[in-house]
């Protein structure tokens, strides 16, 4: 008789993780674009709490927001091409984890290469 957990691909491996954290990005990006629409929609109803609203956005909180914002994104994209590849290559299923692990590496060097300049942006230097 085989274990409970034999036959499973995820459990509490880089498949599962890979799929928690797309939901998870999935939904940020969701609740930003919301968000999003709706202050920009504010615009027609009184400029003047527009120009308040977008104001907050320059403070420190949501500059690390966007940090956050431009992870969730980077990750979802390339996550998905893990999931294209692993649904659509022959040998995906079997290279998932390593896909995975290659998403985490590209993940990383874009966003050593993102965050040092926008942290210099936000803070002016």
């Amino acid at each position: 008789m085989a274990s409970a957990q034999s036959g499973t691909l995820y459990r509490g491996r880089e498949g599962m993780w890979s799929w928690v954290a797309h939901r998870i990005s999935g939904m940020l990006i969701f609740l930003f674009l919301l968000v999003h629409v709706l202050d920009t929609a504010l615009v027609r109803v009184s400029p003047e709490a527009y120009n308040e609203v977008i104001g907050h956005y320059k403070t420190v909180v949501f500059g690390l927001g966007e940090v956050g914002l431009v992870g969730a994104i980077l990750f979802h994209a390339l996550n998905g091409l893990r999931i294209i590849l692993v649904d659509f290559w022959s040998r995906g299923t079997a290279r998932q984890r390593s896909l995975f692990w290659g998403v985490v590496v590209v993940w990383a060097v874009l966003m050593a290469g993102f965050v040092p300049r926008h942290l210099m942006h936000m803070f002016g230097a």
